[in-house]
């Protein structure tokens, strides 16, 4: 069985690694939409804007509906950089009734603003499954967003044993893992979170296979 790796930014493919490219309709860089490698696609808030939100959308909606596009994203909020969190919100928004169109997952950003990532999903009655890669906060932030039906993706911050990550993984079973834009490789975060859950990594792996399964990533 693979290792599975849910959200990355490394263009090159190991042969015993199935991974999710994550690509931001702002780069310009889309050549990889054309391949068949799984990737997920969306508008980044870093750099997206409220000004070309229409044009923006039109085009994610026609490469979104390629089968190789597995979510939506990342897409999210950004106190610390990008637009108002107002406009990112409205950005944000829009993504999500596209991913409950289409009917696929949503890879979220978020940064220090987990209180209004929480109120939209509230008040837009969200369905389709929400996951915040690269979390690396503490466990109670952690515990309240997967009480609200949000899934977590997992990267480097395991490596920490005190880290909120690494207290969570040990009493969670639904989560993901992550290489991002890090060198380490995901054979060491499986490593890493196998030791904290005390299982095998062919544990780990079917288990996170099977979620994989259920938001038909694989």
């Amino acid at each position: 069985m693979q290792y599975l790796d849910i959200h990355t930014h490394q263009s090159l493919q190991q042969k015993d690694v199935q991974s999710i490219l994550s690509l931001s309709l702002t780069d310009g860089n889309l050549y990889p939409l054309t391949c068949n490698r799984s990737i997920s696609v969306g508008l980044h808030p870093w750099f997206a804007k409220l000004e070309n939100l229409e044009v923006q959308l039109k085009h994610l909606e026609c490469k979104a509906q390629q089968p190789n596009v597995k979510m939506i994203g990342e897409c999210g909020l950004d106190k610390l950089r990008g637009e108002s969190i107002t406009n990112q919100t409205i950005i944000l928004e829009n993504q999500i009734r596209l991913a409950e169109k289409l009917n696929k997952p949503i890879i979220l950003h978020c940064v220090k603003s987990f209180s209004e990532l929480l109120e939209v999903k509230k008040r837009l009655k969200v369905n389709t499954p929400m996951i915040i890669h690269g979390f690396k906060k503490h466990k109670s932030l952690g515990e309240q967003l997967i009480s609200n039906g949000f899934y977590l993706s997992f990267g480097t911050s395991i490596l920490r044993r005190d880290s909120g990550a690494a207290q969570l993984i040990q009493n969670t079973n639904n989560f993901f893992l992550e290489t991002d834009d890090s060198k380490i490789s995901i054979q060491e975060i499986y490593e890493a979170a196998a030791s904290l859950k005390k299982c095998s990594v062919d544990e780990l792996k079917a288990r996170i296979f099977a979620d994989w399964k259920k938001l038909n990533l694989v």
